[in-house]
């Protein structure tokens, strides 16, 4: 059995890292998306489903048939999807983004920005200019909590922001594209629902939740980055999930 985590943006695989170290199992693998804290490989276009063929193409080079999948952010944007389409590859699935999957999906004012062009190019050119204390700053005003915000900035680079403008860019219709196959999903589910995140509506992650036929567990008082700000809490949520999902 294998754990493969899938951060989101604007972050790389070092995110989990208070998770894993809190998590009792050790089969646990993080994955980096191509162009985040590493190179993006000539001709890939940084889409939404050239990472989702990216994803099922790692899941299936592990020759590894009970995977548990858990994604953040656009990392579970990317788990709604392959769930979807190819939902033998996993044994179980994790979510905090269940919505990119629902119709009622809306983006946030700030994805709304990097999908303007020119704003976006501006966003990232003067966030990469800027000393890592003052980008520190603007991260901690978003919600990374300040113990871990240096290390979080220290990896945004110009890669990471064009990888992110081309991702945000080809998901503008993402809820009428991604909607119709997130159903009765024949794997278990899990919808991860922080009450204090601010880019992620509640309500629509529980219906989302819903229609996929996913558990749904409350992680009280903890923002978009719960496992920065409670692994020990996010830990629990999941070993209690795959308990269930090994009997």
């Amino acid at each position: 059995m294998t754990v493969v985590l899938v951060h989101g943006v604007p972050e790389t695989a070092s995110v989990w890292d208070p998770l894993r170290s809190v998590l009792r199992r050790r089969d646990v693998r993080a994955l980096r998306l191509p162009g985040f804290g590493c190179a993006r490989p000539g001709g890939f276009g940084a889409t939404k489903e050239e990472y989702v063929a990216w994803l099922a193409a790692e899941l299936e080079s592990m020759g590894d048939d009970e995977i548990d999948l858990v994604g953040h952010d656009w990392g579970g944007g990317l788990v709604v999807r392959l769930v979807s389409i190819q939902p033998e590859l996993v044994r179980s699935w994790v979510t905090d983004a269940p919505g990119l999957g629902h119709p009622d999906f809306r983006w946030h004012d700030l994805a709304r920005l990097w999908q303007t062009p020119e704003a976006g190019e501006q966003f990232f050119s003067r966030l990469v200019a800027m000393p890592v204390e003052a980008r520190a700053e603007a991260f901690a005003g978003i919600g990374v909590p300040r113990e871990r915000v240096v290390a979080m900035v220290r990896e945004v680079d110009a890669v990471m922001g064009g990888s992110i403008l081309d991702l945000y860019r080809s998901a503008t219709r993402v809820a009428e594209e991604w909607s119709p196959a997130f159903t009765d999903i024949p794997v278990p589910g899990l919808a991860l629902v922080p009450s204090e995140d601010p880019y992620l509506a509640a309500e629509v992650a529980r219906a989302s939740a819903a229609r996929a036929g996913a558990a749904v567990a409350e992680l009280p008082g903890l923002g978009h980055w719960w496992m920065l700000q409670d692994p020990a809490a996010g830990a629990a949520r999941l070993e209690s999930f795959w308990a269930e999902v090994a009997k």
